[in-house]
């Protein structure tokens, strides 16, 4: 069982970095202009936002958020862990943006641009991976 979840926060973690990667690319090229610059945040991203979404994944495997004893149903679940991923995301693009623009003011706009398109994003990304059962050897709400 703890293999199988394993696996299957890594490959949540692969997907969702392959769309949020493209999203901040875009985002950073549109906000600064350069393609260049948008290409280096994206990349850059690569390494610090795997391991920031591995962890967080497996810290919210861990939460077992209830309401009296019931596990928090799956919506809810899903809106909370947006918004805390969100959170340490949007942290870590506006601090690469910066470093990589030299402009405190870009590393801003992006990440406060990222906000709506990765939350937005993510949401989908959450709900797709609800509804498949790779890396879950029984359905139960335990492992959601």
């Amino acid at each position: 069982m703890k293999d199988q979840s394993r696996k299957r926060h890594i490959a949540k973690t692969i997907t969702w970095r392959i769309v949020g990667t493209i999203d901040t690319i875009i985002l950073s090229w549109i906000i600064s202009g350069d393609p260049m610059i948008g290409l280096k945040i994206g990349s850059a991203e690569v390494v610090t936002k795997m391991l920031l979404y591995y962890f967080h994944e497996r810290a919210w495997f861990k939460i077992n958020l209830s309401k009296e004893g019931e596990v928090l149903e799956s919506r809810k679940r899903h809106i909370a862990k947006t918004f805390t991923w969100r959170l340490i995301g949007t942290v870590d693009t506006m601090l690469i943006a910066w470093i990589i623009s030299g402009d405190p003011l870009t590393g801003l706009k992006i990440g406060f641009a990222e906000v709506i398109t990765k939350m937005l994003l993510y949401y989908f990304h959450e709900r797709f991976w609800y509804k498949l059962n790779y890396g879950l050897s029984k359905r139960n709400k335990e492992d959601i």
